[in-house]
């Protein structure tokens, strides 16, 4: 056996692994990567963490003012509508295949 490695061999095989390294597709950190199903519970989070946000500021609001549920229901249906918002924007995202774009309403 030679002691020194046959040069040859070793471009070649350093050939297939770039050629291969390049065949590899990582998924995105964005929706690409994800499942239907992981999709689908993103948005629910998505929408539910939104309606949340909203009823805690509204009742803490109305505890600050006195304002009985007044502050609550507004809050409660700007929550919503953010929720919705939010979640349109990675249906969006997912329907185009795109990563999120800045202007689409949801945060990084």
């Amino acid at each position: 056996m030679p002691d020194e490695p046959d040069a040859d061999r070793l471009v070649r095989l350093e050939e297939r692994i770039a050629a291969a390294k390049g065949s590899v597709t990582k998924p995105d950190a964005t929706l690409r990567g994800l499942g239907q199903g992981e999709a689908a519970w993103r948005m629910v989070i998505e929408l539910s963490s939104g309606i949340a946000i909203g009823l805690a500021l509204g009742l803490g609001l109305d505890t600050l003012f006195g304002t009985a549920p007044v502050m609550i229901v507004i809050f409660a249906l700007l929550g919503f509508a953010a929720g919705v918002r939010t979640m349109l924007g990675t249906a969006r995202a997912l329907t185009k295949g795109k990563p999120d774009e800045p202007g689409d309403g949801r945060r990084d």
